[in-house]
């Protein structure tokens, strides 16, 4: 009997079981459904070994937490490091130590040929049941590490297919299926930023998995520098998914470790691991947030460069009067930033602009009770700008890059830049009332350095600590830096840029996978929308942003006495209703009719939820399929409102129960039948409110 080691991570949502066999490193077991508290952990270690045939080597290498090349592993290893001396390193680590925490285990494994040591941190979170894992390798000479990856985790032989995330400027967050297949699926994000191409999250589910049935396996990489994911399945069948730092992205040294890798299995389909993140992320990563969530106002779609102090103060007014609750100064308050080709990096007010400060704007903002917000990109700085002018040395990368969005990037690692920063911001911030940050980031990096993004992480936690009521949305090109690394500093997100309806439903809805309402960014934008051409109705337009944290993104003076109305009662609406649903699940509604995106927003306690169903086009059949609901009690009595039953068009020439009244039903007939809905035009949605009786 060989000698083993057995580690055991459980809950009721959960089991992931580890072994160590001769004390080499540990692989995965098992992960899947919550054990037993009778099972045998250490037969299933061995129930774990494999056979071997033919053509193969005499034993499996196995797929540990971190692959080795000195076990004949033919994948994708968990480590490429070099020496001082530029030949590769293939460690042979085995047991050194173990200590165990309340809710997990520190796992310690070392060379001592090579002087190195391998650490695993295993965590299940409490509440949440999220594994969080991460690796760190010490080493007692400098050494040039490539590529470490997080803990590895087997993917399951019989789900076949990978949900994994691309995009694009106005349309991040996109989702696509998969099969696995022998070989690697390598995405490899070399854009320094977690980028809108690239969210590094994936999804292992079957092919009959769908939003509300089938098992799922998500992973997400809480880190904002950029990332590598390797989903392999190996010649053997044997698959693996590695997460880590984009390639190439760590540099010489004694100390390297990965950001935690987040993961979830779920036997209730893609809802059951997005509520756990969701969960996560809004009660365990998010610190800070105001409460309660206050309606948001930006000026950037109304004036852009423009800014004309009585012009702003109209807008505000005007702002207020529809229900914001706060208002955000855009870009070209600082400096001379008639446009965006200038003045990056000189954060100082512009009194050309501004000839008394901002004081007069945001005294009267305050004066309607609205809090002030302000815009910062300090991760940028232009050509003509009297900081480049003075320090052209702090620019990160070569004098001939490209450029992007005509600008450069600051070395964020240097200690003197950060210094700089910090000082121009908490001088903006001491001596004017303000109480959120804007923090943008428009463009993808010239040089791929972890330390960049641990500068930024520094800067943020040092502002916090100065200002720690001041909240800060991330906004990078809309959804370029989202990721839980980032919302450990941040209490908000900009989803996208796109603020036409129609897109933001897809995004959100694909967001929704991680993200929970009370983060997520979403606003009215104006009629004509400026990203997407498209004209839009108020309705789907208000009803969309109510769908997340509510804002209003345009000049506020273009709207019609009718346009007013409908965007007051819902943000009333959503005033209403906003501290159960910042604190709800979202779960993702199967809609066996494609023209139609719906979710469930779904309240802590079970007893009230909302609805939202948005025709993005028109159908292929007639009539309205029924909309099937989820989550519910199927023995208890639910009554359901048409919330904007109103809005029923002329073509809608029937008599549906929920145009004319409530309905009472039990959450069996809700789920396994569903709603049926009045007809309806596309670029509408439908809204309705549920309460358990």
């Amino acid at each position: 009997m060989r000698l083993t080691r057995t580690w055991h991570l459980s809950d009721a949502r959960q089991s992931l079981v580890l072994a160590s066999f001769a004390d080499r490193l540990p692989e995965v077991v098992y992960w899947g459904p919550p054990l037993p508290e009778s099972e045998h952990i250490e037969t299933l270690a061995e129930a774990a070994a494999m056979d071997v045939t033919g053509g193969m080597i005499d034993a499996n290498a196995p797929v540990s937490l971190n692959p080795e090349a000195s076990r004949t592993f033919p994948g994708q290893t968990g480590l490429i490091a070099r020496n001082a001396a530029g030949q590769p390193l293939a460690p042979s680590f085995s047991f050194k130590s173990e200590t165990a925490s309340e809710h997990g285990h520190t796992l310690v494994f070392t060379d001592s040929n090579l002087g190195l040591s391998l650490s695993f941190d295993l965590t299940l979170t409490p509440d949440t049941s999220l594994l969080k894992l991460q690796t760190r390798l010490d080493s007692t000479t400098a050494i040039q590490v490539e590529w470490l990856a997080a803990p590895v985790l087997p993917a399951p032989a019989h789900l076949d297919e990978m949900i994994e995330f691309s995009g694009r400027w106005c349309s991040e967050f996109l989702t696509r299926r998969l099969p696995f297949a022998p070989g690697a699926r390598l995405r490899d994000n070399r854009t320094g930023r977690t980028d809108h191409a690239h969210f590094p999250g994936l999804i292992v589910c079957g092919a009959e998995t769908r939003n509300t049935r089938g098992e799922a396996y998500a992973f997400h990489y809480g880190w904002s520098g950029g990332h590598r994911m390797v989903a392999e399945e190996l010649a053997d069948g044997r698959r693996q998914v590695q997460f880590g730092h984009a390639s190439a992205s760590m540099a010489r040294g004694q100390r390297f470790q990965t950001a935690p890798l987040y993961a979830a299995y779920s036997p209730e389909g893609l809802n059951g691991a997005a509520v756990l993140f969701q969960r996560h992320a809004r009660d365990h990563i998010v610190t800070g947030a105001r409460t309660p969530r206050p309606v948001h106002y930006n000026c950037w779609e109304a004036i852009y460069f423009d800014h004309k102090l009585d012009e702003l103060k109209s807008i505000a007014s005007r702002a207020a009067d529809l229900g914001a609750e706060r208002f955000v100064l855009d870009d070209g308050w600082f400096g001379k930033r008639d446009d965006d080709t200038s003045s990056l990096g000189d954060w100082v007010i512009d009194h050309r602009k501004y000839p008394d400060g901002l004081t007069p704007l945001i005294d009267h903002v305050k004066a309607l009770g609205l809090e002030f917000g302000i815009w910062f990109e300090p991760e940028m700085i232009n050509e003509n700008s009297d900081l480049y002018r003075t320090h052209p040395d702090w620019v990160l990368g070569p004098a001939e890059q490209i450029r992007g969005r005509q600008q450069l990037v600051l070395d964020m690692a240097r200690e003197d830049v950060r210094a700089y920063l910090h000082d121009r911001i908490a001088d903006i911030l001491a001596n004017n009332n303000i109480g959120y940050i804007k923090w943008d980031h428009n463009r993808v990096l010239p040089v791929i350095d972890s330390t960049q993004s641990e500068g930024v992480y520094a800067l943020l936690d040092r502002l916090r600590t100065g200002f720690p009521h001041v909240e800060i949305e991330s906004c990078a090109s809309g959804g370029g830096r989202i990721d839980f690394g980032i919302l450990e500093r941040t209490q908000r997100v900009w989803l996208s840029d796109s603020n036409d309806a129609l897109e933001r439903q897809r995004i959100q809805h694909d967001a929704a996978l991680f993200l929970p309402a009370s983060v997520t960014g979403s606003h009215v934008g104006p009629r004509h929308c400026h990203t997407s051409g498209r004209v839009l109705d108020i309705g789907i337009r208000a009803w969309t942003a109510a769908q997340r944290h509510m804002g209003f993104e345009m000049d506020p003076r273009e709207l019609t006495e009718d346009e007013a109305a409908t965007l007051r009662q819902v943000t009333g609406w959503w005033k209403a209703n906003r501290d159960w649903m910042m604190q709800a699940d979202i779960l993702r509604l199967d809609s066996s009719d494609p023209a139609v995106i719906a979710e469930q927003q779904l309240s802590e306690d079970g007893a009230r939820f909302a609805v939202f169903a948005a025709q993005i086009r028109t159908s292929d059949q007639i009539l309205p399929h029924p909309l099937r609901l989820t989550g519910l009690n199927p023995e208890a009595t639910y009554s359901i409102t048409l919330t904007n039953r109103d809005d029923a068009s002329r073509l809608s020439r029937g008599a549906p129960l929920l145009k004319q009244t409530d309905l009472e039903a039990s959450g069996q007939y809700l789920m396994s039948h569903g709603l049926t809905l009045p007809w309806r035009f596309p670029q509408t949605i439908w809204v309705l409110e549920g309460r358990r009786l």
